[in-house]
């Protein structure tokens, strides 16, 4: 089967760059391979209590596709029900093929194709392609990271990494050790604490947590006077501009910004709990992601006293809990490891050009979404510092451009080519989060100018995307 573009993934990158696809790129035939047996990504992979939105749903959802609910702060089966929503009202489910697992996809330099290998019901197929757009997010869907803990098979209850929760899990009345600090914790603490016995967070060093109102006031009055369109509009350039606004302020000033998280943490839990200790983190606001608390959640939890937090690196797991190398014991019926996520590249597909691998850690990234001396391909990799969505329909947005001019040109190929005075900087983000570190070997790398930095600011992005013209020396056209 041959299609001009075949996009990979049917998460929330997959389904804005199809939407995109048939808007923009009427004449091209395309489809959405999903490797899983339903669409939704993150959103239908996670199961765990309390699962939800980390940043507010006017950005995290699309620009064409409002949404029309009070709460900001949404639950993970609203969204997928969104995205089901989405998929119906623009009729793309005839471009989904579900169960189909890409393994290889080689690109064919005499004929001008992508060769994929894929896996459909563990039955070997073959498909080809113009152009491959690759949409499957960044981290990997079989393997999280899952660190070793000395003498772990000693322990007798469950021990269970979120990303495979399942909802035959009893934890009524159960007393649950829950180790990391991240937005995953964060999120996973409080909702086990309504039904647990008890909840002990343990970290090994604290994350910047604030709290917000899952549901925005402005919203809410808006659309009551104006138009269900009009209000997501406005709302969503709200938070966007207040997103650039606080990150820019937090990098400026990160001692201001960093007294003030801790001044509201010390309002929310009062001035006798160690705030100190147990919410203030080593590095300055925004090198790594703010972890949200929607309502207060988390420091009513505590509050109660269903929730306590230990502040300590753990010296290893006993038959009934954990062993801190402070000599505190832990008592635990369960151990929910919230280590966090592994990185991949190229969506776990081998890549190669003309049957030779292909590295990303060795290739450039072009304007975030493309990589040098890769013909004909791209990636959506959204930002860090906002929400997902934005950064997954932009691109989406250049890829349809790019197919465009290519054929107005009259182009079989494009490709990016960087020379050695673009080389620069090895990182792809300025960020310290555990997981980037630790998958940077296998990310490719940053340049020192444009087009060659990947700039994580909507701003920027959206007047590059959208308004300048994308004929660019570095990108080259061959018939």
């Amino acid at each position: 089967m041959y299609k001009d573009i075949i996009v990979i993934g049917a998460g929330i990158s997959g389904i804005a760059a199809g939407y995109n696809l048939k808007k923009s790129c009427s004449d091209k035939s395309f489809c959405i391979l999903e490797g899983r047996d339903s669409i939704g990504g993150t959103w239908d992979l996670f199961q765990y209590p309390g699962i939800r939105s980390d940043s507010d749903m006017h950005t995290l959802g699309f620009r064409f596709k409002p949404w029309l609910h009070d709460k900001s702060i949404a639950d993970g089966p609203s969204i997928l029900n969104y995205l089901y929503e989405t998929i119906d009202e623009y009729e793309l489910s005839k471009n989904i093929l579900l169960n189909h697992k890409v393994n290889s996809a080689n690109w064919n330099s005499n004929d001008s194709i992508w060769e994929l290998e894929i896996l459909e019901n563990n039955i070997v197929k073959k498909m080809t392609c113009n152009f491959l757009f690759l949409c499957g997010g960044y981290y990997s869907y079989t393997e999280p990271h899952m660190p070793y803990f000395k003498n772990q098979e000693n322990f007798e209850g469950k021990i269970i990494h979120p990303q495979f929760w399942s909802s035959d899990i009893n934890y009524l009345d159960k007393k649950i050790a829950v180790i990391g600090s991240g937005a995953t914790a964060i999120t996973i603490v409080p909702a086990l604490s309504e039904k647990a016995k008890h909840v002990v967070m343990i970290q090994r060093s604290p994350s910047y947590v604030i709290s917000m109102p899952s549901v925005d006031r402005i919203n809410k009055f808006l659309r009551k006077i104006l138009p269900k369109k009009l209000t997501y509009f406005l709302v969503r350039w709200k938070n966007i501009i207040w997103q650039s606004y606080t990150f820019f302020i937090a990098r400026t000033f990160p001692n201001r910004i960093k007294n003030s998280i801790l001044q509201r943490l010390e309002d929310e839990l009062g001035s006798d709990y160690d705030v100190k200790k147990h919410f203030t983190p080593s590095y300055k606001p925004w090198d790594q992601r703010m972890c949200l608390v929607p309502d207060s959640d988390l420091f009513k939890a505590i509050k109660e006293n269903k929730v306590s937090i230990a502040t300590d690196t753990i010296k290893e797991f006993k038959s009934n809990g954990i062993l801190l190398n402070s000599g505190k014991e832990i008592s635990a019926d369960i151990i929910i490891t919230a280590t966090g996520i592994k990185l991949n590249s190229f969506n776990d597909i081998n890549v190669t050009i003309d049957k030779e691998k292909v590295n990303a850690n060795d290739r450039l990234t072009y304007k975030g979404m493309m990589l040098s001396g890769v013909p004909n391909f791209a990636y959506t990799f959204g930002y860090v510092n906002a929400s997902w969505t934005l950064r997954a329909d932009l691109t989406s947005e250049y890829v349809c451009r790019l197919i465009n001019l290519m054929s107005q040109k009259g182009s079989r190929s494009c490709m990016p080519t960087a020379n050695k005075d673009a080389h620069g900087d090895d990182k792809l983000i300025d960020f310290t989060s555990g997981y980037f570190q630790r998958g940077l070997h296998m990310m490719p790398k940053q340049g020192n100018k444009a087009p060659w930095q990947n700039y994580q600011n909507y701003l920027k992005d959206i007047f590059a995307v959208r308004f300048m013209s994308i004929n660019d020396s570095n990108l080259k056209f061959y018939k």
